[in-house]
């Protein structure tokens, strides 16, 4: 009798861990099938992407609970990939920083669909919605499920107009807008 009982748990443990990963999958796939398809930018010179952005405004994310100042720097590398940096003050403007190193990956050639990973195997995804091409000054960035969103900026505050066109678009795609969270950056000075 002993050993059925060893041979059982770790049949039933897979068995469980077969039924959570199968539910989690039919719950992505039915999300994603109740929005229409999202359209991203039709291309992304990933090179001129790459810098410092500065988030303007966002949907709340569990992983961004508190942050304020925040801004992504993205380094195009040799492989093709790019290198990720998150930065997060808590609670203020000057507070204590926390940061997150990950790696975007383009999903196909127009490099507006990008996955992202912070945690092995872990990926998200990151599809660049709309883009200034003529300086690459601002984007709108969100995913299929229309969960997570961002404005981002090369500058800290973006001009009121160019930041309700941005939510006007993505409130056309379907994210919930009045959701949105503003980022406080810091005031910079004019010269």
């Amino acid at each position: 009798m002993p050993n059925v009982i060893k041979t059982r748990k770790p049949v039933l443990f897979a068995t469980a861990v077969a039924a959570v990963a199968t539910g989690l999958t039919a719950y992505g796939y039915l999300r994603r099938k109740l929005y229409a398809p999202l359209a991203t930018v039709p291309y992304v010179d990933l090179h001129k992407y790459s810098g410092l952005w500065y988030e303007v405004a966002r949907l709340p994310a569990r992983f961004e609970k508190g942050c304020q100042h925040v801004t992504a720097e993205y380094k195009l590398r040799s492989d093709g990939k790019v290198s990720v940096l998150n930065t997060c003050h808590q609670e203020g403007i000057n507070g204590p920083v926390e940061t997150a190193k990950g790696v975007a990956r383009a999903v196909d050639g127009t490099n507006a669909k990008l996955k992202v990973r912070f945690f092995w195997p872990f990926e998200g995804d990151y599809w660049i919605l709309d883009l200034d091409y003529s300086d690459y000054r601002y984007a709108l960035v969100g995913t299929p499920s229309r969960e997570n969103l961002w404005i981002l900026s090369r500058t800290p505050h973006l001009k009121r107009n160019l930041r309700d066109m941005l939510v006007g678009k993505a409130h056309e795609l379907g994210f919930p807008v009045d959701k949105l969270l503003f980022t406080p950056q810091p005031v910079v000075d004019k010269p």
